[in-house]
């Protein structure tokens, strides 16, 4: 069998295109570069999912906890404390635990019944979990960016006249994110790492349609052999993180466009004929 025919048998294996059977013998390098490969489309998916809707969650937890009342305060408190305090690996694993319990026939609300027991698979549940998770750190660094803003950007709103909601979509908020974009890149990068916690995570892989390490481990079962899957792996973890520094670098650059430290001299050429 070519290289190309395995891509195209096991390319697309995580999402359940493809050949349903994995191989059994005789593994080639090809086959642990496209089966991990394919399993890595579940990591980005955890990722991307997880850190789009954190990021919503985090800007509200975040005013929540700048806020001078104690109601929307306290509970944002609270959150962002346990998340961070316990560790993703226990968190993964209470979910589990507790979505396991819901009841299969459904939960009935207003005389209608909800079906729940999708949230117990890893492509739900994991989420959840990741999604808050994230949104806890991600709310903390906001925060203290929103504590960080120079008072004379606020003041010199105010002198314009600007308040209340306007003030802070025009002020607050970009100047929020220039200052905590760096800190919440870094963020961004170990959520994309830790999906890789999903694999030791109870959320079964479902007909074998699971993460990169969830391949890798397969191939180290049959081969006894962990120095050939585990370093394709973190080879594909190198790629996206090369990605994620490039792209947040270029939001990065548009978040301090008016910066003069960002604005590139032209060149000029000045010879010296005179002393």
């Amino acid at each position: 069998m070519s290289c190309l025919q395995t891509v195209a048998d096991y390319g697309l294996r995580s999402m359940g295109y493809g050949e349903r059977l994995l191989p059994k013998t005789d593994f080639t390098l090809c086959q642990q570069f496209t089966l991990i490969g394919s399993g890595m489309l579940w990591n980005i998916y955890f990722g991307v999912l997880a850190l789009m809707f954190g990021f919503l969650l985090a800007n509200v937890i975040a005013l929540a906890k700048a806020s001078r009342f104690a109601l929307a305060r306290k509970p944002a408190e609270w959150f962002i404390f346990i998340f961070r305090g316990s560790p993703l690996f226990i968190q993964f694993f209470l979910a589990y635990e507790a979505l396991v319990l819901l009841p299969r026939n459904g939960i009935e609300i207003f005389g209608m019944t909800a079906e729940v027991s999708w949230l117990s698979r890893a492509w739900a549940g994991a989420l959840l979990v990741l999604f808050l998770n994230t949104a806890a750190y991600t709310a903390e660094i906001f925060y203290g960016a929103l504590r960080s803003i120079p008072k004379g950007d606020l003041e010199a709103a105010d002198a314009y006249g600007i308040s209340g909601w306007s003030k802070f979509a025009r002020v607050q908020w970009p100047t929020m994110l220039r200052l905590a974009w760096p800190a919440y890149t870094n963020e961004a990068i170990f959520l994309f790492h830790a999906t890789t916690l999903v694999f030791f995570s109870g959320f079964p892989a479902f007909r074998q349609e699971g993460d990169a390490l969830y391949y890798a481990s397969y191939f180290v079962d049959k081969t006894f052999n962990p120095f050939v899957p585990y370093p394709i792996v973190a080879f594909y973890f190198i790629l996206l993180t090369l990605a994620l520094i490039g792209i947040f670098g270029i939001v990065n650059r548009r978040l301090n466009r008016h910066l003069p430290s960002n604005s590139r001299s032209k060149l000029k050429f000045r010879p010296q004929i005179i002393r």
